[in-house]
């Protein structure tokens, strides 16, 4: 047989290792709010540490700036009086558990309908 016919796969076991060992305590579509700041969103994506600017980083007060090394979440975020996109470290979120939608205007674009647990359906809007 050809030596084209078989491929060696390369395996990253230290990408591999950092995988098993973070995982994320909350998941895509869950509502969620922040443990000190006065807002809540549903999360839309996931990193599983850090990854963001270093001019980001240094605007949060350094006795307020959550380890680098936990995952980090993308939320349609709301307050009282707005919508935006957050980032968020996972020390800093709590369970949203008062059953309520979250207003976001591209919360209908990405998510189906809020189930009972507080969790969106991804119903195939996410990619």
């Amino acid at each position: 047989m050809s030596a084209g016919l078989y491929h060696r796969k390369v395996v990253d076991f230290a990408g591999l290792r950092e995988m098993l060992r973070v995982s994320a305590k909350f998941s895509l579509g869950e509502v969620v709010r922040h443990r000190v700041h006065p807002f809540r969103g549903v999360i839309f994506d996931v990193d599983p540490a850090f990854n963001n600017t270093n001019e980001w980083w240094e605007s949060i007060p350094e006795e307020s700036r959550p380890n680098k090394d936990q995952p980090f979440y993308h939320l349609l975020a709301e307050n009282e009086t707005s919508y935006y996109v957050a980032y968020v470290s996972e020390q800093n979120l709590v369970r949203d558990d008062s059953g309520d939608p979250v207003d976001h205007p591209e919360v209908s674009e990405m998510f189906g309908d809020l189930r009972e647990g507080g969790r969106y359906d991804l119903d195939g809007h996410l990619h």
